[in-house]
């Protein structure tokens, strides 16, 4: 995936969250390539997140991390996730962990997602539409000052 279908894979993920959220549930992933087709997403952007999306699923369903999601240990980020995420989205997902919104096994997804994307360096307003997406499909309920955090940022470009 290179960088330009990266924004776009973003691009598709914010589209997907604005129209779909309040249906709590996206399409089959037929009739989702047809909608995010007739919305202009090229065929090979709109495959890429879908496998994006895809992965979440099968690291969720089929192989969820072993951790439990109310284990209260502490965290020590690996040498390829302190390269990959600086500090800056390390101490969001601390920030989050410590303020209730994230237990461990949600922790581990998202960082599962961020290390799956090609990117040498996630910026935190792509962690957070990361974080966004693995909260959404994971149906956890999300508080409106939650949800504006997580659509801030530094790459407004995202939000239609």
């Amino acid at each position: 995936m290179n960088r330009r279908h990266t924004a776009a894979m973003f691009d598709i993920l914010v589209y997907l969250f604005e129209n779909f959220f309040h249906a709590d549930a996206y399409p089959e992933p037929e009739q989702l390539a047809l909608k995010l087709s007739a919305a202009g997403f090229e065929d090979e952007e709109i495959s890429e997140a879908l496998q994006w999306l895809d992965g979440l699923q099968e690291v969720g369903i089929a192989s969820p991390p072993t951790i439990a999601a109310d284990n209260g240990s502490m965290r020590c980020f690996s040498v390829e996730e302190v390269a990959k995420l600086d500090m800056e989205c390390l101490g969001f997902l601390v920030f989050l962990e410590s303020a209730g919104i994230l237990n461990p096994l949600t922790r581990e997804l998202i960082l599962e997602r961020a290390m799956a994307l090609s990117d040498h360096a996630v910026s935190l307003s792509r962690l957070k539409i990361i974080v966004l997406m693995v909260l959404w499909t994971q149906h956890q309920a999300m508080d409106t000052l939650i949800l504006e955090e997580l659509l801030s940022g530094n790459d407004a470009h995202y939000l239609h």
